[in-house]
Formats: C-alpha cells, sequence, structure tokens
C-alpha cells in the first residue's frame, strides 16, 4: 500500500495496532502498553493517527471481499448521548450475526426509518426475505413505503440477536468515555463492524478443527487487505 511510504514503522506493526484497536477492547494507550512490550517504542498518539489514515482503506477491502449476507435482517435501534444529546444507533445484523449496516441519527421516528432503509437497501444491494423488529411503528411506515414484498416479523423476542449484538460497542462506547460526535460515531462503528464481521467465526457453535481453520483464513484475508 503506497500510503505507508515515509512512515518510520514497518507496515507489520501499523496493522497489527489497527487490528488490535478494532478487533479487541483496547485503548491507545494498551496498544502502546504491547507495543512496548515487544521493543517497540510509539506514542499512543500514533496509533491513534494510524487508525484514522488507514482503517478506511482496510475496511473498503474488507467489504470488497466480503461473501454476503443472510437474507434474513434483525433490526434494532438503541440511544446513545453524545455531547450531552441524545441520538439513535441503528443496527442491521444478518442470521449469522453479521453487522449489515450502522446508522447513527438524531431521531428515530417514520422519517428516519425511512432514511435508515434506503441507505440499508443502497449498501445491500437489495431486498432480504425477511426483516425481525420490535414494534416500534417507525419500522412499519418505513416497510410499507420500501419493501412492501418483504415479510415483517415482529414476534416477542424474535429480535434478540439485534439486541444482543449491540453489546460490544456498548463496552466500546464506555471505554472511550462516549463518542464526542455523530461523525466519529458513525466511522468508528462503520470500521468496527467490518474488522468484527471478518473474525465472526462461532467459535462456540462448531468444531475446534473448523474454528482453527476459519481463523486461519480470516488472518490470510487480513494479511492480504493491509498488504
Amino acid at each position: 500500500m503506497s500510503t505507508y511510504k515515509r512512515h518510520r514503522f514497518h507496515p507489520s506493526i501499523i496493522s497489527y495496532a489497527v487490528w488490535v484497536y478494532y478487533r479487541f477492547n483496547l485503548s491507545f494507550r494498551d496498544i502502546e502498553d504491547l507495543l512496548a512490550e515487544k521493543g517497540i517504542s510509539v506514542s499512543y498518539e500514533s496509533i491513534r493517527l494510524w487508525c484514522i489514515k488507514f482503517v478506511p482503506a482496510y475496511v473498503r477491502k474488507l467489504k470488497q471481499r466480503h461473501g454476503g449476507f443472510g437474507d434474513t435482517f434483525y433490526l434494532d435501534e438503541v440511544f446513545i448521548k453524545i455531547n450531552g444529546k441524545q441520538h439513535y444507533l441503528w443496527r442491521v445484523v444478518d442470521q449469522d450475526g453479521e453487522v449489515v449496516d450502522v446508522y447513527v441519527q438524531s431521531r428515530r421516528n417514520g422519517a428516519a426509518a425511512r432514511q435508515f432503509f434506503k441507505r440499508l437497501l443502497h449498501s445491500h444491494g437489495g431486498q432480504p426475505r425477511t426483516i425481525v423488529t420490535d414494534k416500534l411503528a417507525s419500522y412499519r411506515v418505513a416497510k410499507r413505503e420500501l419493501m412492501q414484498t418483504v415479510h415483517l416479523n415482529t414476534a416477542k423476542y424474535a429480535n434478540n440477536r439485534a439486541e444482543q449484538s449491540h453489546e460490544s460497542t456498548r463496552f466500546r462506547e464506555r471505554d472511550m468515555r462516549r463518542f464526542k460526535s455523530p461523525g466519529q460515531a458513525q466511522l468508528f462503528l462503520t470500521n468496527h463492524a467490518a474488522v468484527s464481521n471478518l473474525f465472526n467465526l462461532g467459535g462456540h457453535l462448531t468444531t475446534a478443527g473448523h474454528y482453527r481453520r476459519s481463523r486461519t483464513a480470516a488472518f490470510a484475508t487480513w494479511r492480504a487487505v493491509v498488504a
């Protein structure tokens, strides 16, 4: 990658720091200590700048290599505080737990739901077979206008998969002392989702051998993306 030019550190160090930040619940200072233990002296501020500069290109390549999502989408929204103001984080995951999209908005009314559905249809390139939501009326408004032929499931507990998918980013939000702006939240969550999807291997649902093979393949993809 030509953007590595004129950087003092080897690309493998840069890409490792970026991967650790988005893969695990660690701060820039934590990663500075991990690298220091390996004899690599780099400031947490440099690591922060690496994440800003390099991760967009990584994520773009990850999306190009992604094999596609399932045909059932689980949608949910939670509120987040940004600079003391309430916003809403809309999230879609498929039946395999992969994050299809995340979107930060200031409202959760019918107009916000329509905007979210339009973004989802554009990024996904088509309609799913089924969408699963809670009973928020805004979803019905958006579905009626934009996904008329899609089956809607609002059964109790059916949407637990989407609700549980918020947990990992809730941890990050807390440790980052909340997001500083809607733009920063959107950027981080989009990048975090792409890296998480690559390593969403379902280790508790498969054999150890299959998990190790899947993990090896994920690391190979990551190495190709950051090369």
